[in-house]
């Protein structure tokens, strides 16, 4: 997810839901969801630029700090800034809630940081003892300790138990007036410094020192600054040192962050790249470059595998790795990796099973995970691809029995290519990108065919017989490997995922964004779009299409109907369906089985089929109720079949009139009894020759002149002679004249001419 805004200073995860907080250089808080990639809020108060930010870990509340010398603190939910903490005499750097405590910490340009109770709004500790701006300040996640960084080329650890003490103790916070409080208390220091104490100054940079930060659960400290070094420094109870140094930025580093769950180091630099380097070895894994932003801060999202940064132009949330575990179905089991080997699931007794264990990084390297998995089941062997080396492939033989023996992955095969899939029992093709070339291979890894597509192709899928699908950056092709000719092109965005239904009858083509269903010769049925990405899908028995996306389980009808099945928390990849059980793989690497359900969607498939004894048993035996099936079925041409839902009398009343069922408008018109509706009910009556549904629809709004003109078109003289006593009795003399015209009476034309 990336945001195009002014320069960002400061970023910060909300714990729980998908929202990120960027702190603009004009002064400006953006409030992101970057799941769905809209500005949910803006936050504008500061003047001059937000440097500071963050989220507290379970109340509704953030803290800012700017260039303004001011530190606020804002509800998220209310939309306002609740009071504002000042007290610093320069610029605000950054700003951090404590875990447990209510307790802010700033750092300022004023060469001070503070730390604020923000229950009571007071200052309760100044730490003074840098002697330049302090560009960093943050509490330790569990320990009373706090680490600062500074210009003055040193990094700090102060020890703060000394506060905890107090404040466990309810004692006063410090006065407003330090003078005041030191003449009550001639042993209180000056600046409160029993509080809080230094505990190691860490020298070894040689420029000023820009930011500093704790491991999450070791005893070490990471610290950056402008020599272009990033330090890693070591503590125990008595004292602290360097440990090492990871060099290769070629400007000011700006900040660094261990990785919350990977023995990893992330920094980003003013020199427009973010660099990832290994805790153990040193030794740097990655580089993301950037061509015209330098990077000015970043954040690791509290739980998840995600990080932010901010540049020039905007933020950038990104993630390391994949995480979605290479998987593939067959019959009632699936084969999955989880912790660098091969598993295999039985759906039908939940047993889990390791099978063969997965080449994993020589130490000091990192190797990426698999991405995809093809399974030939009459081998028993296993593709399995990754981007390492540029793009990989190794074959694995599983062992015919399962008994919680794992072999190991020595006598594995591997060769190069981005895409392997078995074609047959004993050979599989292998697409080599660079070349443009389709390799097809025996058992023993052994080339024995290559073939050049007709196309420029960037993946390959399976499909049914000696076919496969070669996807384009526009199009899909059926191309058939034995003749080397192309059956069948379809158009469509570049696919990610393809999803064959178990009879190979019809196939779903996913892209980021759109989902595109076809028929086996790739005759489009139909496409689905989503705004936001289209994580994985899965056909259930009855030929509907289950997908997720990354907050949604929804569904998609062959001939174009798609709706919401359910809304989950964090993203799933479908596995199989079985009735109202999905079976997913999480993030994790675990199989769930979610509930759904299928109601709505079996109910719009038989609608389709047009199997209307299966609609009468769902709409006698479900609850499916509400405005949006109504809306759907009125949509669809069947008002007949949304009768059965509807309860409300003017809704009856449209739908009964809209598929002719004149009973039933007939009682809910008595129910209703306005004129308009009884208008509306004479029209259509009248249309449809009901003639005395008509006349007593007449009857009931008193249209005596309508009534004459119906008895006189059906020659019913008996009630035209009862129309002209009704006319008399209400000396209606136009009506009377008329009537007397209907039943040829000259005499009483005349009299009402006279």
């Amino acid at each position: 997810f990336e945001t195009k805004s002014s320069r960002v200073k400061g970023t910060a995860f909300h714990p729980k839901r998908p929202w990120i907080l960027a702190s603009l250089h004009n002064g400006s808080i953006q409030l992101w969801d970057y799941r769905m990639g809209t500005l949910l809020d803006r936050f504008e108060e500061h003047e001059g630029p937000v440097r500071g930010i963050s989220f507290h870990p379970t109340q509704e509340l953030f803290v800012s700090g700017g260039d303004d010398y001011k530190v606020k603190v804002w509800n998220y939910r209310t939309r306002r800034c609740i009071f504002t903490l000042q007290g610093h005499l320069d610029y605000v750097r950054t700003v951090y809630f404590h875990p447990e405590q209510p307790w802010i910490i700033s750092a300022s340009d004023d060469q001070t940081i503070r730390i604020w109770n923000w229950q009571s709004r007071q200052c309760i500790a100044v730490l003074t003892g840098h002697n330049h701006y302090v560009m960093c300040a943050q509490f330790h996640p569990t320990d009373d300790l706090v680490v600062s960084a500074c210009l003055d080329q040193t990094v700090r650890v102060w020890d703060i138990s000394g506060l905890r003490r107090k404040s466990a103790a309810g004692a006063q916070p410090m006065m407003g007036d330090p003078l005041s409080s030191q003449r009550l208390n001639t042993q209180g220091d000056f600046f409160n410094v029993t509080d809080v104490v230094v505990k190691f100054v860490l020298e070894g940079h040689t420029r000023g020192v820009n930011w500093a930060t704790f491991h999450p659960t070791m005893p070490l400290i990471l610290s950056c600054g402008d020599d272009r070094q990033v330090k890693i420094w070591r503590m125990n109870e008595s004292r602290a040192w360097e440990v090492d140094t990871c060099r290769g930025h070629y400007n000011n580093v700006n900040s660094a962050l261990f990785h919350p769950k990977r023995e990893l180091i992330l920094s980003d630099s003013e020199d427009k790249t973010i660099r990832v380097w290994d805790t153990t070895r040193r030794t740097l894994l990655q580089t993301f470059r950037r061509d015209q932003d330098r990077f000015w801060c970043m954040n690791a999202h509290p739980e998840l595998n995600l990080f932010a940064a901010g540049h020039d132009n905007g933020l950038i949330v990104f993630k390391l790795e994949r995480e979605r575990p290479a998987s593939a179905i067959h019959q009632n089991s699936l084969l999955y990796v989880k912790d660098s080997q091969v598993r295999l699931h039985d759906f039908t007794s939940a047993n889990d099973a390791p099978m063969v264990s997965i080449r994993t990084a020589p130490a000091g390297q990192y190797l990426p995970p698999p991405r995809t998995m093809s399974f030939n089941p009459a081998e028993k062997a296993v593709l399995l691809t990754s981007d390492a080396e540029g793009g990989s492939y190794e074959l694995y033989n599983l062992p015919r029995q399962v008994n919680g023996q794992v072999s190991d992955s020595a006598q594995a095969r591997r060769g190069a290519g981005s895409c392997a899939i078995w074609t047959g029992r004993n050979r599989f093709a292998v697409l080599d990108k660079a070349a443009q070339q389709i390799l097809i291979k025996d058992l023993t890894n052994q080339t024995t065919k290559t073939i050049k597509p007709p196309v420029t192709v960037e993946a390959i899928f399976n499909a049914p017989g000696s076919q496969i699908l070669l996807s384009t950056a526009t199009s899909v092709v059926l191309f058939d490997v034995q003749t080397r000719q192309v059956v069948s092109e379809i158009n469509a965005a570049p696919v990610k995922y393809v999803v064959w239904s178990s009879d190979m009858s019809t196939v779903a083509l996913l892209c980021k964004h759109t989902i595109t269903l076809a028929n086996k010769q790739l005759d489009q049925l139909c496409q689905v779009h989503e705004t936001i990405r289209i994580k994985s899908a899965m056909w259930d028995a009855s030929g509907v299409l289950l997908y997720t996306t990354l907050n949604h389980i929804k569904f998609a009808l062959p001939r174009g109907d798609s709706g919401i099945v359910r809304t989950i928390d964090n993203p799933i990849y479908l596995v199989r369906v079985q009735g109202g059980d999905l079976h997913c793989l999480d993030r994790e690497g675990s199989v769930n089985v979610i509930k759904i359900d299928p109601t709505e969607y079996r109910f719009k498939l038989a609608l389709q089929h047009r199997n209307y004894e299966e609609v009468v048993s769902i709409i006698r035996n479900s609850n499916l109720v509400g405005q949006s099936i109504i809306a759907y079925l009125q949509k669809n041409g069947y008002p007949e079949i949304a009768l059965h839902f509807v309860r409300d009398d003017t809704a009856r009343f449209e739908l009964a009139l809209e598929c002719g069922n004149m009973d039933i408008a007939l009682e809910t018109a008595k129910a209703i009894d306005t004129p308009a509706y009884w208008n509306k009910f004479s029209q259509e009556a009248l249309r449809r020759g009901h003639i005395q549904m008509v006349e007593l629809a007449y009857q009931r709004t008193k249209a005596y002149d309508k009534l004459s003109f119906l008895y006189s078109i059906t020659g019913n003289t008996e009630k035209l002679v009862k129309m002209q006593k009704i006319a008399i009795m209400r000396n209606d003399l136009q009506s009377r004249l008329q009537n007397s015209l209907f039943i040829g009476d000259v005499e009483d034309r005349v009299r009402v001419l006279q």
